[in-house]
């Protein structure tokens, strides 16, 4: 079993966290590198990266806010973003490819909401395509509706997870 490390981000990982992101979303759904660099700065503690072997194999993003609106593309710049909002909104979960079917993707998420628990966030909410409804639902969201956003030029559905009972 390889050396995994999940780590709240630091500057000097932008660069390879821009990399990922460049290459496992495709065109206009990835972040552009001063997008990623603002989330890096403006909320590290929602900003999670997930090391296997001192390599960064993916990362969590989100943002926090008092008003949640999954479909605001303003958001994604963190327009809005208040660090001691109740609600997060999940911006990114992304392994590389080369890693990818190792779970890491569950460990980071797993660690997310739990990072978010001990913040005493209410709740957790994202956008994500049709094919990964089923895996968002084994950690707990519940569907919401299909999404107004139209990001990337892409159909999205909005869920969302209660960390207070």
């Amino acid at each position: 079993m390889p050396e995994l490390t999940i780590r709240n981000v630091t500057p000097p990982d932008l660069d390879r966290c821009f990399h990922i992101e460049s290459i496992a979303y495709s065109g206009d759904e990835a972040a552009s590198k001063e997008k990623i660099s603002n989330r890096i700065l403006r909320y590290p503690e929602g900003f999670m990266v997930l090391e296997v072997e001192g390599t960064i194999a993916g990362f969590i993003n989100s943002g926090a806010t008092d008003n949640v609106e999954l479909s605001d593309e303003e958001f994604k710049e963190l327009v809005g973003h208040n660090p001691k909002g109740p609600h997060i909104v999940i911006l990114s979960v992304v392994v590389h490819p080369e890693f990818q079917g190792n779970g890491y993707a569950g460990m980071l998420l797993e660690h997310f909401i739990e990072s978010m628990r001990t913040l005493k966030k209410m709740d957790v909410f994202l956008i994500c395509q049709t094919d990964l409804i089923s895996m968002y639902e084994k950690f707990g969201f519940k569907y919401l509706k299909q999404s107004e956003s139209d990001h990337g030029g892409l159909s999205w559905h909005e869920m969302a997870l209660t960390l207070k009972k």
